[in-house]
């Protein structure tokens, strides 16, 4: 389904559960698509626990563009998204936001404004690193601290963006694996599966 933004439509896959007792909402990374195999992974391990699913392409991959615009886009992007599935789809539910790399990023700096329960984070990419000799970029740890409802983080061990420290409401998961977390999906969904359970 489509979704109208700001920005221009959106499109939403959606994965209902047969009797939801919550909904997570999942952004995709910058430079790939919801098809990635953590949002794979956490997309059956919420409907294992009665979450249905909701897989947000941003507008500019709908349009066609590989590359990502702005970060205040992105954000009053996902917000109409978000809006518009609370106030329809998913009307009733209480929503966790998150996705995975930048769709992490954009879940954590419109927590608040989408009214999220709980955001899970896949492959946060607390930290740009270095290139050619210069320093590495500066840390987005502020962003994940902004945060102020419970969190969940999924990092490979060896993601090169950096691993995130625990929080009071963040919960850090370590997997085999890098920032694409390929390497074993099924911990990626054992992780999220045991956080929602919580829920």
């Amino acid at each position: 389904m489509k979704v109208d933004t700001p920005h221009g439509p959106a499109g939403v896959r959606l994965h209902p559960a047969a009797k939801p007792r919550g909904a997570l909402v999942l952004g995709h990374g910058a430079g790939g698509g919801i098809e990635a195999p953590d949002l794979v992974a956490a997309t059956g391990a919420a409907l294992a626990q009665h979450f249905s699913v909701a897989l947000v392409e941003q507008p500019y991959r709908v349009a066609g563009r590989r590359s990502s615009p702005a970060a205040h886009q992105l954000d009053a992007a996902w917000t109409a998204v978000v809006e518009a599935l609370a106030a329809r789809e998913l009307k009733g539910l209480p929503l966790v936001t998150g996705g995975r790399s930048a769709g992490a990023r954009v879940a954590c700096r419109t927590a608040e404004a989408t009214g999220a329960a709980g955001v899970v984070c896949l492959a946060f990419p607390l930290q740009a690193p270095s290139r050619k000799g210069k320093p590495p970029g500066p840390t987005r740890l502020d962003e994940l601290d902004a945060v102020k409802v419970a969190m969940l983080v999924v990092q490979g061990e060896g993601d090169r963006f950096g691993m995130p420290p625990q929080g009071p409401t963040r919960e850090v998961v370590q997997v085999k694996g890098d920032h694409s977390l390929r390497s074993d999906p099924q911990a990626v969904a054992a992780a999220v599966e045991s956080w929602l359970k919580t829920r």
